[in-house]
C-alpha cells in the first residue's frame, strides 16, 4: 500500500529557462569564465548588494577563503568565528594559516553573541566573522562596533542570507567583505558557485587576482593564486535564479508564517526587530529527544527534516585542535535541540497542512 508522498526537507528548483540559459552558453562556445559571469557579478550586485563590487567564484568555502587572504588574514592571526555553523567557516580560516577561535551563540536567533566575541579578543584577533545562520541576520551593528572599537575587521558568512536585511540594509553590505554560496540547496544557486562581496577596491583586486592564479593579464601572475575562477555555465544558472530570488524568499516568508502560526509544543523561530529573515532553513528547538522526533516526522508522517548541526566545530574532529576543553553552552544546547522543517517555496499548502499535522502530533505523543 503506498502512502503520501514524501516532502522533502529542501528540493532545488531548475527550471526551463536555466536549460536555455545554459544551452545559449554551450551554443557560444564560451563555457570559462567570461561574459556570463561579469554579468552576473553586477546583477547580482544591483539586486542583492546596492551597487557593492561582487565577485564571482568557483564555491562559497573558497569565497570565504579568498575573501580571508586578500584581507590579509595568515599565520599568527585569529579569527573569531561561531562553532554552531558548517565547517566551511572555520576550515575557511584554518586554510589561512590564521587560527579560528570559537565563540558561543545566542540563544533566540543562533547567531555570534556579541558578549561572547567580545571575551575573547587578544592581541593576536584581526577579525570577527559572523554567519547568518538559517538566512536570519547576525547583530553586525553591535558586531561592527565592537570592531570598530578593537580595531578589528568584520566578515560575513552569509551563505544561507541572500536578501536578509538588518536595520533596513541588506547583509553582504555591512563586512570587510562577505560571501554567499549558491549551493543548489540554497535560496538560489548557480549549480555551484559563490559570491564575495566587498566595498574595499583593494581587496575587490586581491580577489579578482586569487581567483585566477594571481593574474590579471594573461601570464602576467603578480601573486600566487588559485584556480577558483566560477564558469560561464554557472554564471548562466545564476543569472536566472536571480530574477525569481525575491519571489521565492517571500514565499518561504509566507510559509514560515503559517507553520509559526499553526505549530503547537515546539519552539518557533524567533525574528529580531530590526531584522529581515530570509528562511534559507526554518528551525525549532525539540528539548526531548530530538533525534527520535526527527525519524517519527520521516517514518510515519513522510516528512522530510535536517539538523543543522549536530556536531559543533570546536568538538570535530578535524577542528577539535583549536578548542581543547572550549564550553559552549548555548551551542551545545542548540546541537541537540534543532530540527530544521520544509519551507521552500515548492511547498503546496497541503504540504503545510501536513508537516503541521504531523510536527503537532509527533510533539504531541512526546517523542
Amino acid at each position: 500500500m503506498s502512502g503520501p508522498l514524501f516532502i522533502p526537507a529542501a528540493k532545488p528548483i531548475i527550471g526551463d529557462e536555466e536549460r536555455a540559459a545554459v544551452d545559449a552558453v554551450l551554443r557560444s562556445g564560451m563555457v570559462a569564465q567570461g561574459p556570463e559571469v561579469a554579468s552576473f557579478e553586477r546583477e547580482f550586485s544591483e539586486v542583492l548588494l546596492d551597487g557593492r563590487a561582487a565577485v564571482a567564484v568557483n564555491s562559497g568555502t573558497s569565497g570565504l577563503h579568498l575573501g580571508l587572504l586578500a584581507a590579509g588574514v595568515g599565520p599568527g592571526d585569529e579569527v573569531i568565528v561561531p562553532s554552531f555553523t558548517f565547517a566551511a567557516t572555520a576550515n575557511s580560516v584554518a586554510l589561512t594559516g590564521a587560527t579560528p577561535v570559537f565563540a558561543d551563540i545566542e540563544p533566540e536567533h543562533y547567531c555570534l553573541d556579541v558578549s561572547s566575541v567580545e571575551s575573547l579578543i587578544t592581541e593576536r584577533t584581526v577579525g570577527i566573522m559572523p554567519v547568518h545562520l538559517y538566512g536570519h541576520p547576525a547583530d553586525v551593528v553591535a558586531l561592527g562596533e565592537l570592531a570598530a572599537r578593537r580595531g578589528l575587521h568584520l566578515f560575513e558568512d552569509a551563505a544561507q542570507a541572500h536578501g536578509a536585511m538588518f536595520g533596513g540594509k541588506p547583509v553582504g553590505t555591512f563586512g570587510t567583505f562577505a560571501m554567499f554560496s549558491l549551493y543548489p540547496t540554497k535560496n538560489m544557486t548557480s549549480g555551484e558557485g559563490g559570491m564575495v562581496s566587498t566595498g574595499d577596491a583593494g581587496v575587490e583586486r586581491r580577489l579578482r587576482l586569487l581567483r585566477n592564479q594571481g593574474m590579471e593579464r594573461q601570464y602576467e601572475n603578480e601573486l600566487v593564486g588559485f584556480n577558483a575562477r566560477m564558469t560561464d555555465i554557472h554564471a548562466a544558472i545564476g543569472r536566472v535564479q536571480l530574477t525569481k530570488v525575491e519571489a521565492w524568499t517571500e514565499q518561504r516568508r509566507r510559509n514560515a508564517a503559517f507553520l509559526s502560526e499553526h505549530l503547537r509544543g515546539v519552539a518557533t523561530p524567533a525574528i529580531a526587530p530590526d531584522a529581515t529573515h530570509v528562511f534559507h532553513q526554518y528551525t525549532i528547538r525539540v528539548s526531548d529527544d530530538r533525534d527520535g522526533f526527527v525519524t517519527a516526522l520521516k517514518e510515519e508522517h513522510r516528512v522530510g527534516a535536517g539538523v543543522y548541526y549536530p556536531i559543533p566545530n570546536h568538538r570535530l574532529p578535524s577542528l577539535e585542535r583549536f578548542a581543547p576543553g572550549l564550553d559552549l553552552p548555548e551551542t551545545e544546547r542548540a546541537a541537540r535541540e534543532v530540527v530544521s522543517l520544509p519551507v521552500h517555496p515548492s511547498l503546496a499548502e497541503a504540504d503545510l497542512e501536513r508537516i503541521v499535522a504531523a510536527v503537532n502530533a509527533v510533539a504531541g505523543a512526546g517523542a
